[in-house]
C-alpha cells in the first residue's frame, strides 16, 4: 500500500474549531447540520461541534490531522441510512463524505469500478449499467445510501447468495488513518499474497479504525434473462427444504431466496395495492439469472417446482408482473410504519436452524408479552433474517423501554441456536453491549488491541462497535 501525504504537527489552539474552519473551504463547513444529526429511525439525535463535508482526500486528511493532534473525536457518516446509531456523533466533528462522489474509473478488462465513498449507490449501479456491467449489491436503500457506508457495515442485501456480502465485492480500498495518513491499494489485483490483506480490517469496522475515501469494486456481466417465481409453502421447513432442491439444480444461476411470512404479506400487500401472489402461511421469492439469454428459463423453473411439489406458486410473466412481486418484498419495511415504532433484529442463524428459532422464540416472546406482533422477513438463502417485534399498546418510541427485555429473549435464542445478533446493520451503539455474547475475550481483546495501535487516542467513532 502506498503511504500518501505524511502528516504534520501544529502548535495547540485556544480555539480548535475555528482554527478547523480556518483549514478548509466555506462550502465545506455545514452551516445547516440538524437534519444530519438524527438517525433514519428518529431513534438517536447526537450533537456536534462542527459538521464537515470535505471536497477532497487531501482535506480529509488535514480533519484528521488537526483531531488527531487535539484530541477531537469524529464520527464518519456516508448517508445516514443506518439502523444502529454508529453514523450519530456525540460531539466533536461530524465528518459527512457526501461530497466525495465522483466515479474514478471503470476497467473492463479487470471488470472493475473505482469510486468515491461519496458515492450513492444507485449511481455506482447505473454507471456499471451504463458500461454494459452488473454491480449486484442492492438494498432497500440504495437511493441514498453511500458506498462508504455500505463498505463499513458490510452490507448483504438481496443478491448475497450469489455475490456475496460487501467485503466480497472489494477489491481494494482508500483509508485515512486516524492520525491523517492516507493508504491507497485500488488497483483491481485479483491475486496478491505480499503480507496482510489490510482491506479486510476496515470492511465492517463501522469507521472505527479509519475513515474510507474511495474503494475499487467488483462488476459482474449483467442478467440477460431472469426468472422470478412466488412459491407459498405450508411452514418453513418445506421453505429450507426447497432452498436446497433450488441450489442443487439451479447452482449459480439462484441470485436471490427471500423468505415473508404471511404476516408480513399482508402488510405489504395493503399499504402497496397490490394482491397476494398465493395463499400460504409462508412464502419464498426466487429469482434465478443468467449472463446468455434463456428463453425457456421460465419454463425450466416453473417444470421444477410442480415435479417437486411446490404447484402454489405464480411465475412472473413480463418485467411489470416480476416488479410487482419485488414490490411487495421491498414494501414490507415501509408496510410496518402502521404497527409503530419497532425493536428491531438483524440477525443470522444457519439455514438448517431458521425453522426451529423462528418457532422457539414466538413462543417465548408470546408467553411474555402476549399482544406482540412479529413481522418476519429476510434473506433466507444466506441465513439472514429481519425480525421484527411490535407491542401494539405502545406505537411511539416509548417501546424502546421494553428493548433490553425482548432484545434479552430473542437474542438467547439466536445464540442457542449458534446465530448472531448482526448479520448485515452492524453494531453501533444499540447492540455493543452484546458483542461479548457472540465474540470470545480473546476474539475482542484482539479488536481493542488493533483499535489501540491504529487510534491510539481513540477519536474515531468512539463509543460505537465495541463494548
Amino acid at each position: 500500500m502506498t503511504v500518501l501525504s505524511p502528516r504534520t504537527h501544529s502548535m495547540p489552539v485556544s480555539n480548535p474549531f475555528s482554527a478547523l474552519k480556518n483549514l478548509l473551504d466555506a462550502s465545506e463547513i455545514v452551516t445547516d447540520p440538524i437534519p444530519l444529526l438524527t438517525d433514519q429511525r428518529g431513534r438517536y439525535t447526537g450533537s456536534a461541534d462542527i459538521v464537515l463535508q470535505p471536497k477532497s482526500i487531501e482535506n480529509v486528511q488535514k480533519i484528521m490531522r488537526f483531531c488527531f493532534e487535539h484530541r477531537i473525536p469524529v464520527t464518519p457518516q456516508g448517508g445516514n441510512t443506518g439502523l444502529c446509531g454508529a453514523a450519530v456523533p456525540n460531539g466533536g466533528v461530524l465528518l459527512n463524505l457526501s461530497k466525495l462522489n465522483r466515479i474514478r474509473n471503470i476497467n473492463l478488462a479487470d471488470n472493475s469500478i473505482t469510486v468515491d465513498a461519496g458515492c450513492i449507490l444507485k449511481n455506482v449501479q447505473q454507471a456499471a449499467e451504463q458500461a454494459d456491467r452488473f454491480f449486484p449489491l442492492s438494498l432497500a436503500s440504495e437511493g441514498s445510501c453511500q458506498i462508504g457506508g455500505n463498505i463499513a457495515c458490510n452490507a448483504g442485501g438481496l443478491n448475497v447468495l450469489r455475490y456475496g456480502a460487501m467485503r466480497d465485492l472489494v477489491i481494494g480500498l482508500e483509508v485515512v488513518l486516524p492520525d491523517g495518513e492516507s493508504i491507497e491499494h485500488l488497483t483491481p489485483l485479483h491475486k496478491n499474497t505480499t503480507g496482510y490483506d489490510l482491506r479486510h480490517l476496515f470492511i465492517g469496522s463501522e469507521g472505527t479504525l479509519g475513515i474510507i475515501t474511495g474503494a475499487t469494486l467488483k462488476l459482474f456481466a449483467r442478467h440477460q434473462s431472469k426468472s422470478t417465481a412466488w412459491v407459498g409453502t405450508p411452514d418453513i421447513e418445506s421453505a429450507v427444504h426447497l432452498l436446497s432442491l433450488v441450489q442443487a439444480s439451479f447452482a449459480e444461476r439462484l441470485i436471490s431466496y427471500e423468505l415473508i411470512s404471511d404476516f408480513a404479506l399482508t402488510l405489504s400487500s395493503e399499504f402497496s395495492k397490490l394482491s397476494p401472489p398465493t395463499q400460504a402461511p409462508w412464502h419464498v421469492l426466487i429469482e434465478l439469472g443468467d449472463s446468455l439469454p434463456h428463453q425457456n428459463l421460465d419454463d425450466i423453473l416453473a417444470e421444477f417446482l410442480y415435479e417437486q411439489g411446490f404447484e402454489n406458486a405464480v411465475l412472473a410473466h413480463s418485467e411489470a408482473e416480476r416488479m410487482d412481486l419485488w414490490i411487495l418484498r421491498e414494501n414490507i419495511s415501509a408496510s410496518q410504519r402502521k404497527l409503530g415504532a419497532s425493536i428491531k433484529h438483524d440477525i443470522a442463524l444457519p439455514i438448517k436452524h431458521t425453522a426451529e428459532f423462528i418457532k422457539r422464540c414466538a413462543t417465548a416472546l408470546k408467553t411474555a408479552y402476549p399482544e406482540i406482533q412479529i413481522v418476519v422477513f429476510g434473506h433466507l438463502g444466506d441465513g439472514s433474517l429481519h425480525y421484527n417485534t411490535f407491542l401494539p399498546q405502545v406505537l411511539s418510541n416509548e417501546v424502546y423501554r421494553y428493548e433490553d427485555a425482548i432484545n434479552t429473549i430473542v437474542y438467547n435464542h439466536v445464540i442457542d441456536l449458534e446465530g448472531t445478533i448482526a448479520a448485515e446493520h452492524g453494531i453501533g451503539q444499540v447492540k455493543n453491549q452484546w458483542l461479548p455474547q457472540v465474540r470470545s475475550k480473546a476474539e475482542i481483546d484482539l479488536m481493542r488491541a488493533i483499535k489501540a495501535q491504529l487510534d491510539p487516542h481513540n477519536i474515531l467513532n468512539p463509543g460505537k462497535l465495541l463494548p
